[in-house]
C-alpha cells in the first residue's frame, strides 16, 4: 500500500495546519520560515509554485499518508537531466508518525520512483550530521555517503554542516 501521493493545491489549509501544529519540533531541521509559510494562503502560493516545477519537470512534490491521513512531506527535487540524471530527496514527518518505518517505506517509494518511472541514475540527500533518525532513514534505504559539507544550509538562522549521502540506480 502506497503512503505517498502527489500533492495538491487543495491541500493548502491541511499542510498550513500541519507546519502550525508541528511548528517546534519541525524548527531544529529546517531553515527560518515568514509567518505567511504557516497560513493557507502561504501553502496555497507554496504548492502553485511547487506543482509548477513539477509540470515542467524539475521536482515532484509527494504527501506522505498513513490511514489516508497526510503526516508528511517527501519532496524529489532539483532534478537535472542531461547527462547528470539526478535529483535530491528531501522529508518531514510529524512526531507522532516517526519512528515506526513510515518514512523508510516513503523514501523506498521515492527511490522506486526515481530509478523507474523517472528514469534517474542517482539520487541524494543532505541531513545534519545530528539528525540520526533521518541518518538511519537513508542508511535503511541503501544511501552511502560520500561526503561532507560544512555550512552547507542555513538552518534555523545558523549555517550547519551536512553529510552528504546518494543511492545511485542499479545498472540496466
Amino acid at each position: 500500500m502506497s503512503v505517498l501521493r502527489l500533492l495538491e493545491l487543495d491541500d493548502a489549509a491541511e499542510v498550513a495546519a500541519l507546519w502550525r501544529d508541528h511548528r517546534e519540533f519541525l524548527r531544529p531541521a529546517g531553515p527560518q520560515r515568514a509567518e505567511d509559510f504557516y497560513t493557507q494562503e502561504g501553502q496555497l502560493e507554496s504548492l502553485g509554485e511547487r506543482l509548477a516545477a513539477f509540470v515542467a519537470g524539475h521536482s515532484v512534490p509527494l504527501a506522505v499518508v498513513e490511514d489516508g491521513v497526510m503526516v508528511g512531506q517527501l519532496t524529489i527535487s532539483s532534478i537535472i537531466r542531461g547527462a547528470f540524471q539526478s535529483a535530491s530527496i528531501g522529508y518531514w514527518l510529524v512526531e507522532h508518525a516517526t519512528g515506526r518505518g513510515l518514512m523508510t517505506r516513503a523514501v523506498e517509494e521515492a527511490v522506486a520512483r526515481a530509478f523507474g518511472d523517472l528514469g534517474l541514475h542517482r539520487l541524494q540527500a543532505e541531513v545534519m550530521p545530528s539528525n540520526a533518525a533521518s541518518l538511519r532513514v537513508l542508511e535503511r534505504t541503501g544511501f552511502v555517503p560520500y561526503g561532507r559539507a560544512p555550512d552547507y544550509l542555513c538552518i534555523d538562522g545558523r549555517w550547519e554542516e551536512h553529510l552528504l549521502l546518494q543511492r545511485i540506480a542499479p545498472h540496466r
